[in-house]
């Protein structure tokens, strides 16, 4: 029988709360002039009652350290009411802690997340679900804490607590006409009366719930492919920044480029008009493979592909080297890109998007369950999108299918599987000299909208992928991940045309082309990779461990990379002719290229106090690569093998607070040999990071890290022998960044992040040590910031204001020329009540001038002048 009560007179102010036996039993004395309505519990299942003497319901608790993972959390009718269910094993673990006010039901419970079995943090909320009820939303209160809040309409809801091993921990919240005892100033209803509008017994009727399950606003405690485990932001010796999908929704942005401009220390490198792939440098550097998807490294070939944020839920930025837990990539960071996983409740979304030059997208969100137990659910994802640039010539057309099947085998095994089809078709620009954009040009500046290619130039990319993700608990402390993904990308088109020297005159551009010259065979890139993780939670006295260990096996085989290659007529910048054919062909090319690598790793959280937190790991990885040259028929192999360590160390000395500082090392395999015929050793980078990280409020944190990168054995001329380079270049790169998201006030949302950054050239034989890299300003800042109506005629409205400053960048390793700072401010303006959701969002509202990033000398990128975008989607 559960256990029920209900308040009769007002609040009392003692705050201590009484612990009761599971009997019942109350001496009066300590609840003083509060009277309560206290049934007894003939089923021992819940080991502990804390009573506050305050005006709410008693509810049950049982200490434990350990922190529970709640995976779901749904919501069934019954004749009373509505049912809340949080889903988990450990319910009888659970310790609940009673807060409630006035009319607002409020249990919180300690030591407990709400976390899918990916690591996802997930809120769920649910409307009007029955009479006398306004919402019940059960949220992660912090880093360590479940809310269940059930807000009455004019009186505090009755809520019965159960805990069942099959189910989780259930609050059965009572229609106010319904309840088990009536406030006094209530009339009770007659005996096997019905009330109206309420379900009778014999003969339940559906209760309409709207339950989203989404991250929590700006914020994010989690972020799983830190550690590979289920491990709080807060206990990482790591800086992790994360956009949930909030901030996407907000900003009405479709590209990963826009996602990341608030995150501290990244640059986009690649505008999305360019098409192709998406590129940033994070701390300075390039982030060229390090590209995880759902945790696992993906089979993406060197980027991000760039089609759309609709089927991503959100975007985290690891800092710092990667490859003690993901092998071989780049020293600055690594992005993780999360999808949208299935729902258990019918989902259905639908949205339309227009904006400037011409662009219309469309786009559905489906998700449900596809059997009646809801153990087999499904999510699917599409879009469709056509548009022009502000280049002239310059059209991309993109579309992605991205379905989803889970199956939860049983309480302890769960299966997913993956799968997406995409298609880009795009004209790359190839930007402009920077003589005419960011240096004095005697004819004047060239327009930014100015295309050096010819118009029949395209490019597309095919690109499909399918895989598996299996999940098994042997137990509440052992479990083990196994995941497999293949995919293969072809690349295909009519080439594109690129400048190759400017003449003294400042206008006329020599050109190239550069092509395919067997279109029926695309050039095709196929790979697949298994990982399998084992993790387990175990004590040696009193320190407790998280155990790691996991090996990935990685491989990718490019086929049909064949070229051609000559010049194209010049053209002139400020009167273009368009229409020259094609040279004859100069350079010819067809190659195959594999590459692969193994890693074994193994990690260990220590918990040396409930304050004190050691990571140590290590990862040892066997790498290879192979290229044959089909023409000259010559072959190339090497192999290469690299141990990577990370150790770092978390203190917390008061609960908010978190003072962290690591060490960790990256490599990434350099191809080649020296003028003596020796292979060259894998690049490597070091990292030594010391930050703060902290909770300002229940809501809102800020993450403040201090670094010292060291990148080594990169590849530069050889002073004896210029055809051939050697391995002693280093690039160093030293900052500070402040990262703040989450909620200021009900309604007032923020994500921000500023860098200083100073990275350079620090010792080489082709530029002069001292010189910064490229596209790695020293200092940068991203914010944006919104404000949500929370009542009155204007509740559902909402107002975004984004501001984005980038300072000055290089725009070669010579340090030859530099592309100027630029502020943009964004805005958006949003309406949501319902089921309908509409937004515009104004990209470069006062239409600065401004250029993104460079390649060269020859390759300047004009930033986005003002756009519109207006969106309007349906959820049913």
């Amino acid at each position: 029988m559960p256990l029920v009560a209900q308040p009769v007179w007002a609040q009392s102010t003692r705050a201590d709360p009484v612990t009761v036996s599971t009997k019942a039993s109350v001496d009066s004395t300590q609840l003083s002039s509060k009277k309560q309505i206290i049934e007894p519990i003939k089923k021992q299942q819940l080991k502990q009652i804390k009573l506050p003497i305050s005006s709410a319901q008693q509810l049950v608790q049982s200490p434990t350290p350990e922190l529970v993972q709640v995976t779901g959390v749904k919501a069934n009718p019954t004749s009373k009411g509505v049912e809340v269910i949080l889903q988990t094993s450990k319910a009888q673990e659970l310790q609940i802690t009673n807060r409630s006010a006035g009319n607002n039901f409020i249990a919180d419970i300690p030591n407990a997340q709400l976390r899918l079995l990916n690591g996802e943090a997930f809120t769920f909320r649910s409307e009007k679900p029955i009479q006398g009820v306004t919402e019940i939303t059960v949220t992660n209160f912090d880093t360590n804490t479940i809310r269940v809040t059930v807000i009455g309409e004019a009186n505090l809801p009755a809520v019965e607590l159960y805990d069942s091993p099959d189910e989780g921990l259930i609050f059965s919240v009572a229609t106010a006409v319904s309840s088990a005892q009536q406030p006094q100033t209530q009339p009770s209803q007659p005996e096997n009366q019905t009330p109206p509008n309420q379900p009778s017994a014999q003969n339940d009727e559906p209760i309409e719930l709207v339950v989203t399950g989404e991250q929590d606003g700006y914020g994010a405690t989690d972020a799983s492919s830190a550690t590979r485990t289920d491990t709080p932001i807060r206990d990482i010796p790591q800086s992790i920044q994360v956009v949930p999908r909030q901030v996407i929704e907000d900003r009405v942005i479709t590209d990963p480029d826009d996602a990341v401009r608030t995150v501290s220390g990244v640059i986009p490198s690649n505008p999305s008009y360019e098409g192709g792939l998406s590129a940033f440098s994070i701390r300075g550097f390039d982030y060229s493979s390090n590209v995880l998807r759902n945790g696992v490294r993906d089979v993406d070939f060197g980027s991000v592909s760039r089609n759309d944020l609709t089927n991503i839920e959100r975007v985290e930025i690891l800092k710092g080297p990667a490859s003690v837990l993901y092998g071989q990539g780049s020293l600055g960071g690594t992005v993780n890109i999360v999808t949208k996983q299935p729902l258990r409740d019918p989902f259905y979304n639908l949205e339309f998007l227009a904006g400037s030059y011409d662009l219309y997208r469309g786009a559905v969100d489906f998700s449900g369950p596809l059997n009646d137990s809801r153990t087999v659910l499904y999510r699917l994802n599409a879009f469709y999108q056509d548009s022009d640039t502000f280049i002239d010539f310059s059209r991309n057309n993109r579309w992605l299918v991205n379905p989803v099947v889970s199956w939860q085998i049983s309480s302890n095994t769960k299966l997913t599987i993956e799968g997406d089809v995409s298609k880009t078709v795009s004209q790359t620009s190839a930007g402009l000299p920077a003589v005419g954009t960011v240096l004095p040009n005697p004819n004047g500046k060239i327009p930014i909208n100015r295309f050096i290619g010819e118009p029949n130039d395209f490019e597309t990319g095919s690109y499909a992928r399918i895989g598996y993700d299996l999940q098994h608990q042997f137990s509440k402390d052992w479990s083990v991940r196994n995941v497999f993904r293949y995919a293969v990308l072809k690349r295909g088109g009519g080439g594109f045309t690129a400048g190759s020297s400017l003449d003294p005159d400042g206008r006329t551009l020599s050109r190239f082309y550069f092509d395919d010259p067997n279109p029926k065979t695309d050039d095709t890139v196929n790979g697949f990779i298994v990982a399998t993780d084992l993790t387990g939670k175990f004590q040696t006295g009193s320190i407790k461990h998280t155990l790691l260990f996991g090996t990935e096996i990685y491989n990718t085989k490019r086929t049909g990379f064949e070229y051609i290659s000559g010049e194209v007529a010049p053209l002139d910048l400020f009167n273009p002719v368009y229409g020259s054919p094609r040279g004859a062909v100069e350079d010819r090319g067809n190659s195959t290229q594999s590459s692969g690598f193994v890693g074994v790793y193994l990690q260990d959280q220590i918990a040396l106090a409930d304050n004190l937190k050691l990571v140590l790991g290590g990862r040892y990885d066997w790498a290879n690569q192979d290229s044959k040259d089909l023409i000259a028929d010559t072959k190339t192999s090497q192999s290469d093998e690299a141990f990577s360590p990370r150790v770092g160390i978390v203190y917390q000395p008061i609960e908010p607070i978190s003072l962290y500082a690591s060490y960790s090392r990256s490599f990434n395999p350099n191809s080649g040999i020296d003028a003596n015929g020796n292979l060259f050793d894998p690049e490597t980078g070091t990292q030594y990071e010391v930050g703060i990280k902290g909770d300002l409020s229940n809501k809102l944190s800020a993450t403040l890290a201090l670094f010292d990168l060291t990148r080594s054995n990169v590849l530069t001329t050889d002073p004896n022998n210029s055809n051939f380079s050697i391995q002693t270049g280093k690039q160093r790169s030293r900052g500070i960044e402040l990262d703040i998201s989450g909620e200021i006030l009900p309604g007032w949302s923020i994500a921000a992040g500023y860098a200083y950054i100073d990275a350079r050239i620090s010792q080489d034989t082709d530029y002069p040590e001292g010189n910064r890299l490229v596209n790695a300003p020293e200092n940068s800042f991203g914010l944006f910031t919104s404000y949500k109506f929370q009542s009155g005629s204007l509740e559902g409205w909402g107002l975004g204001l984004g501001f984005f400053y980038v300072g000055e960048r290089e725009g070669d390793l010579d340090n030859s020329f530099t592309l100027p700072s630029y502020f943009r401010t964004d805005a958006s303006i949003f309406y949501k009540r319902d089921r309908l959701r509409t937004a515009v969002s104004i990209k470069n509202l006062f239409n600065v001038d401004y250029y993104e990033s460079s390649s060269d000398i020859l390759r300047v990128f004009p930033g986005e002048p003002l756009t519109v975008q207006g969106t309007i989607s349906w959820q049913f």
